[in-house]
């Protein structure tokens, strides 16, 4: 030895494992598996492969990851997440199985254990698992789990081999269990693993299947002919099964023991919400319900409550604000993330509606079981919240849209967490925002009212219906108007609310007005007089003059509604209701219209609206301003009518008006006519049918009369199209007052 005469190499003590003992060692060391056995044979540990449907895609995606790696000489690692019973481990095991023939090193399984009752599996025990499959002698295996991740790793070095990891609960119980090399590792968790992103990892979440999909698995679980004989039928149950493969396999299986049995037999069973998750077992084996307590018992704390309350909500989508409502602010956020990375909770698409999300079906039906958990005044709290969160942000969005609305008394908590900003109250930006928010949380908001009187808060059916007033005209949300309605009268009703009664009769026969509902609407504004003179309320007598007169204009009683429409303009301002009164004013000038007299129309019309600018109501000011316009047409009149329309529209299209704009630009249209442009005519009528399109109304009465007049500017129309410049005849008379209940209500 250069340098050195003698060298101090003893080694004393106990020694496991593997020993290195030399002098000077010259060159490269090479530690090779002294203690690896020989005759031990390549591991091949997965389980088989089960029929999966519809998962073409994230194989693809998997392979093509396995590729990429590959070709820069790095390992494979893949994690697959999802719900429990949504296919994980069998889309692992497929694509795992097709990858035998380039990888003849074996294959690697463990089941990590983390819905076990006693907790994950240590990865120290797993490894030792690994490495004694491989061939390393129990005498032979190093005493650290540092010391056994490095043997596992330098044993997988040059081995080409695959290793299934599944149910893993963290990525911190994966990492010790990955090999080196060019060896491919697939990871499968309920839980999102975002931290193996880290190590390279690609992550993949599994949604349930689509309808075509899941009704495919049926086909093979059954194998019999049955599927094919009831195609309906076995979309139903599907359906019931809400595309979870666990569910539709054990459902298969019932149906497979039972073959005399139609498939509309299970749809039956599947159909009680309350009994879904117990007819989706299999005695002694599969069951949904168990795989979803698995998930469930997992939570944390706070986690697991809010996932109860959830529970209660109503509707099938909630914002981050509806948690803060439940839980408070301090642990919403992270039990939110909690039930996101636990795959309980998935996550809405939409860019515009901000933190959103919805629960799966058959989850859904679970955490609804388990509220019942909490005790009756808990639960009975948590609905109260939820109404209150959602009762807040309708009246606030309500606001925004119509200001200078009377809406009812307001119940619920000021502290109560809104979920956005809507910008400038009196925006047009706002006004739109706001609208955006009502119709995208309508369904939900549709389910709070009808569940207020079950719940215990009856007032938050008429509150709540009250608030979604400025929607349900806008958007022509006709069902919900009436349905919120009919929900909001029973709850005043059988609370003796007589102001609440009023309001959900007369808001609720202008609904009916507008779909026809003419008689059924005049007896409910009858019956509202009736009960306000009882109370001796002459303001709320006096608008429903105003409404009965609507009524009858639509019965086809012009004489009878110009009386009541005419009381009503005297009434009114007398009570102090100017708006009121200036809409009744506005009326008159549309039977006015409709029966030829356009001066009187002027007259009035002009009338109604400098009140209504005066009362800060720009939408039905610009109403007037466009029936002036038509009226004088109608006069001859063409500069007046030019300067009228012009103004309508503009202010029109601030509100975002899109039904009342059409009718303007029809008028425009008219007088485009009129001037003999018909170029700019038939470019009017486009627009306005657009617009009629845009807003639901295509079919209706004022669509197809742009239809006619359009019709009559084209080359092979009448002769007053073919580009003679011959005036057609003056506008006929509209229905003016079908959008009067926009933003009316009477200046209730």
């Amino acid at each position: 030895m250069r340098g050195h005469e003698h060298s101090n190499n003893d080694l004393s003590g106990t020694v496991h494992g593997f020993v290195v003992q030399a002098g000077n060692v010259h060159g490269g060391i090479h530690v090779s598996g002294g203690g690896v056995r020989e005759d031990v044979p390549p591991p091949w540990q997965l389980p088989p492969a089960i029929r999966i449907t519809d998962r073409t895609e994230e194989i693809r995606a998997l392979e093509s990851h396995r590729c990429r790696a590959g070709e820069r000489g790095h390992p494979t690692l893949a994690a697959v997440s999802g719900l429990g019973g949504v296919g994980k481990t069998a889309v692992a095991l497929a694509w795992l199985h097709t990858l035998r023939p380039e990888f003849p090193g074996g294959q690697l399984y463990a089941d990590l254990g983390a819905q076990a009752p006693g907790g994950p599996v240590d990865p120290g025990e797993v490894v030792d698992r690994f490495l004694r499959s491989l061939g390393v002698s129990a005498d032979r295996m190093p005493p650290t789990l540092g010391e056994r991740v490095a043997l596992y790793r330098s044993l997988t070095a040059d081995r080409r081999l695959v290793v299934l990891l599944d149910d893993a609960a963290t990525a911190a119980q994966v990492r010790p269990l990955l090999p080196a090399g060019r060896c491919v590792t697939a990871v499968t968790s309920r839980r999102r693993l975002p931290g193996l992103s880290l190590d390279g990892g690609h992550v993949i979440h599994l949604d349930p299947l689509s309808p075509e999909a899941a009704v495919e698995l049926l086909d093979s679980t059954l194998a019999d002919g049955r599927v094919a004989a009831q195609p309906e039928e076995a979309l139903a149950l599907v359906a019931l099964c809400a595309g979870l493969p666990l569910a539709v396999r054990i459902a298969g299986a019932r149906l497979a023991a039972r073959p005399r049995q139609g498939i509309t037999a299970m749809v039956r069973a599947l159909s009680e919400e309350h009994e879904r998750l117990e007819a989706l077992a299999i005695e002694g084996d599969h069951d949904v319900r168990a795989a979803l307590d698995l998930s469930y018992q997992g939570l944390p704390p706070a986690a697991a409550r809010l996932y109860r309350l959830l529970g209660l909500h109503p509707g099938r989508e909630f914002g981050a604000p509806v948690a803060r409502a439940l839980l408070g602010d301090d642990e919403a956020a992270d039990a939110l993330d909690a039930l996101y990375d636990a795959n309980l909770l998935v996550d809405v698409a939409d860019p515009s509606s901000g933190e959103r999300y919805r629960f799966h079906d058959l989850v859904r039906l679970h955490a609804a079981a388990r509220a019942q958990e909490e005790s009756q005044d808990e639960q009975t709290a948590a609905r109260r919240r939820i109404g209150h969160h959602y009762l807040a942000n309708t009246w606030r969005a309500a606001r925004i849209i119509e200001p200078e609305r009377n809406f009812l008394m307001e119940d619920f908590d000021p502290h109560t967490p809104v979920d956005e900003d809507f910008g400038i109250p009196d925006g047009p930006a706002a006004v739109e925002k706001a609208l955006g928010w009502l119709e995208r949380e309508l369904d939900t908001l549709m389910a709070v009212v009808r569940s207020a009187c079950g719940t215990g808060t009856p007032a938050v059916a008429w509150q709540l219906t009250d608030a979604l007033w400025p929607l349900f005209p806008r958007r022509k949300f006709y069902r919900e108007w009436h349905e919120a309605h009919r929900e909001g009268l029973t709850a005043a009703e059988e609370a003796g609310d007589g102001a609440a009664v009023c309001r959900m009769l007369t808001s609720g026969a202008l609904g009916r007005l507008e779909t026809g509902g003419y008689a059924e609407a005049l007896t409910m504004f009858e019956r509202a007089a009736a009960s306000f003179l009882d109370r001796g309320d002459t303001l709320g007598h006096a608008r429903t003059l105003n409404y009965q007169g609507l009524a009858h204009q639509r019965l086809g009683e012009p004489e009878r509604a110009t009386r009541l429409f005419a009381r009503a303009a005297v009434e009114l301002p007398a009570c102090g209701d100017l708006r009121a009164g200036a809409l009744a004013r506005f009326n008159l000038a549309d039977v006015a219209f409709s029966r030829g007299r356009y001066g009187d129309a002027v007259d009035d019309a002009e009338a109604a609206r400098i009140t209504l600018e005066a009362a800060g109501d720009p939408y039905n000011a610009a109403r007037a301003a466009g029936l002036t316009g038509r009226a004088c047409l109608g006069l001859g009149r063409l500069d007046r009518a030019e300067t009228e329309l012009s103004a309508a529209l503009s202010a029109l299209r601030a509100q975002a008006a899109g039904f009342e704009e059409a009718r303007v630009l029809g008028g425009m249209a008219r007088l485009a006519e009129r001037r003999g442009q018909l170029g700019r005519a038939r470019q009017y009528y486009r627009e306005a049918l657009s617009l009629y399109s845009s807003v639901g109304r295509s079919q209706s009465a004022e669509a197809d009369e742009v239809r006619t007049w359009l019709g009559a500017l084209e080359p092979t129309g009448s002769p007053g199209a073919t580009g003679t410049g011959k005036p057609s005849v003056p506008e006929a008379p509209g229905r003016e007052a079908s959008e009067e209940v926009r933003g009316d209500t009477a200046g209730e």
